[in-house]
């Protein structure tokens, strides 16, 4: 298995196989802690081998420096089907976030899990407005 994309952005969607990703980023900005962003994206695209198919178990999570979380950890079942006529295939992953409440500014980490074992993590910063 290999992750071949993790990311943030304003848009993701996946048409028919082909992941569309738009406003990539690592940083919000605020004037105030609290800081509620109103929609943000995570994308993601792996590549399974023959051998790894099946049904799989995503989790995803983020958390603050601290640890604390952010929101629940989601988790989502997908199958990794690779074509027979294929060494192997990718699974399109793209999660809406809404409403998302960050307490203080800092580093935040976004992670993600397939079948309980960490993959891949990525940093989400939240920053003051200078």
């Amino acid at each position: 298995m290999k992750i071949e994309l993790f990311t943030v952005s304003d848009f993701a969607a996946d048409y028919a196989g082909k992941l569309s990703v738009v406003g990539v980023f690592d940083t919000l900005f605020a004037k105030q802690a609290p800081i509620v962003h109103p929609h943000w994206c995570v994308a993601v695209k792996i590549r399974f081998e023959k051998i790894e198919e099946g049904q799989k178990r995503i989790r995803l999570s983020i958390s603050d420096a601290d640890g604390k979380a952010a929101l629940p950890a989601l988790e989502m079942p997908i199958v990794a089907a690779v074509p027979d006529d294929a060494p192997s295939a990718t699974v399109n992953l793209v999660v809406n976030f809404g409403g998302i409440k960050f307490e203080r500014f800092g580093e935040h980490s976004v992670d993600l899990a397939v079948d309980g074992r960490h993959e891949a993590s990525i940093p989400l910063f939240v920053r003051q407005v200078p």
